[in-house]
């Protein structure tokens, strides 16, 4: 910590002396031409006799990432949006004053230079410098430059200096934002309409989650953080938009885990006459297009995978993936007890006074969940555990409901929404008891909702996709913190 504070005086001593002969080491502005990545690309094939032919002057900024002095001449890296670019810069160039100046250059501050593109003897793409500025001088000295920010919580804690030092993780928010952008590309190609609905409401809903809360003086009420938008959107449905969809933060009050974070984004849309079965093609279709979009094929490597989007995908219903993956007896899905027995012995963690479904859906998650490797739709969960979808026509205890799995991680839910207001009443009732009797995540009573689809509401399907849970396959990434450029963590010890 004493070598720290030491850089830190030393820093700091060299920002006075620059003030003290009338630099600002805090530039106002500089106007960048080039970028590290541009010059690359154009220049990156000329020889270093086609280079000093044409003579190119560059002009841009970014910040100083490696520093060799050589006494009346230096050496640096300069790292902007783009990437690398070397720099070259001699006292006989810039003049003596100049140089002088440039000697109270650190790694880490910020420069604009200008000055003649050349190769030098090693082949390396270089600036020699002409002018320079300084434009933002660095106090605290970046990590090591060999080793870099290896410590996760502090690359979590810091995320701005883990942008800095490791490209890598720089690259993988790049990815996400292409992946979001393609993603409204492609709805918006499909007639979607984006909307925005409210992040704070009176009755949280949508999802079977743990909410937020917090309290607004003005109005003197509770309000909740939304755990989905699910119920605005199906009131946009019922008032005349037929295909819509919102990109947009949830928030729920769960634990942390590689695939949970409180805060997370999430893609929900809603589209008009239409059932499970044609979500099951529109995902396919979405997420193979995003998919040649990003990595230019159906196969993508994700936590030691290698996985094939190439559709159609499997689909199971959810008592067949139980039975394919554990070799439980049929007979134990069929009683409570039985079931209650079986999951004791599989170590499976059971109260004892859950229902059957919800007994079954632990089994699912603990012992099959891992095993769904390869995109496949799992269908068809029981109507208990499925208060806002509709019931199959044959089957009034199942729902016309799915979620989509790949990499062992779920990624999507969604089903053929529950249109009947009656029978949207009663499993509200149904949710009630079960918080009544303990169950925090419960979904509660929403008597607006209910009078919106008095109103009526035409057959329509939707669906939740977790965008973070996408940007772990696309990218590789084993946690979702590290899709998240601001995860959620304990504070800071002192």
């Amino acid at each position: 910590m004493e070598d720290i504070n030491d850089l830190i005086s030393q820093r700091i001593k060299k920002l006075e002396e620059l003030r003290s002969i009338g630099i600002n080491p805090y530039g106002n502005s500089f106007r960048v031409n080039d970028s590290s990545g541009a010059i690359t690309d154009k220049y990156s094939s000329l020889s270093a006799e086609e280079l000093a032919a044409k003579q190119h002057h560059c002009t841009l900024a970014g910040r100083i990432i490696a520093l060799r002095s050589f006494g009346k001449a230096a050496f640096a890296h300069i790292q902007d949006n783009d990437g690398r670019i070397q720099i070259y810069i001699k006292k006989d160039g810039v003049g003596e004053d100049a140089y002088s100046i440039f000697k109270k250059v650190d790694i880490g501050d910020f420069i604009g230079i200008a000055g003649i593109l050349f190769r030098t003897k090693t082949g390396e793409l270089t600036i020699e410098v002409e002018k320079f500025s300084i434009l933002s001088k660095s106090i605290r000295p970046l990590p090591e430059k060999w080793h870099g920010l290896t410590d996760i919580e502090a690359r979590y804690r810091q995320r701005y200096v883990d942008l800095i030092v490791n490209s890598d993780v720089k690259n993988v928010f790049k990815t996400r934002s292409r992946i979001i952008k393609e993603i409204r590309d492609y709805l918006d190609s499909h007639g979607f309409l984006e909307v925005e609905t409210p992040m704070m409401q009176p009755i949280p809903g949508g999802a079977t989650a743990r909410p937020f809360k917090t309290h607004h003086n003005a109005l003197g009420i509770d309000l909740y953080l939304r755990i989905a938008p699910e119920l605005y959107l199906k009131r946009l449905i019922i008032g005349g938009f037929e295909r819509v969809y919102e990109i947009n933060r949830n928030f729920r009050n769960e634990g942390l885990s590689i695939k949970h974070n409180p805060e997370f984004t999430m893609l929900e849309f809603y589209m008009t006459y239409s059932d499970y079965n044609d979500l099951m093609i529109l995902t396919e279709e979405m997420i193979t297009t995003l998919s040649n979009k990003i990595t230019g094929g159906m196969k993508i490597s994700a936590w030691g995978h290698e996985i094939d989007l190439t559709p159609p995908w499997d689909r199971l219903t959810l008592r067949d993936s139980v039975i394919k993956y554990t070799n439980i007896d049929k007979k134990v899905l069929e009683d409570r007890n039985l079931a209650i027995e079986w999951a004791r012995r599989e170590e499976i963690p059971v109260k004892g006074d859950e229902s059957l479904a919800r007994i079954i859906l632990e089994i699912f998650e603990k012992k099959v969940e891992e095993h769904l490797i390869k995109p496949t739709f799992i269908i068809d969960y029981p109507t208990e555990i499925s208060p806002l979808a509709r019931r199959k026509n044959d089957d009034p205890d199942i729902t016309e409901r799915f979620e989509l799995y790949i990499a062992g991680i779920e990624v999507a839910n969604a089903f053929s929404e529950l249109t009947d207001p009656e029978d949207q009443r009663q499993r509200f009732l149904e949710q009630e008891k079960e918080r009544a009797v303990g169950d925090e995540e419960a979904h509660k009573m929403d008597e607006d909702f209910i009078r919106a689809l008095e109103y009526g509401m035409p057959p329509t399907a939707g669906e939740g996709i977790g965008i973070d849970r996408v940007v772990m396959l696309f990218t590789g990434q084993r946690s979702i913190r590290d899709v998240i450029l601001f995860p959620h963590m304990r504070p800071e010890a002192r």
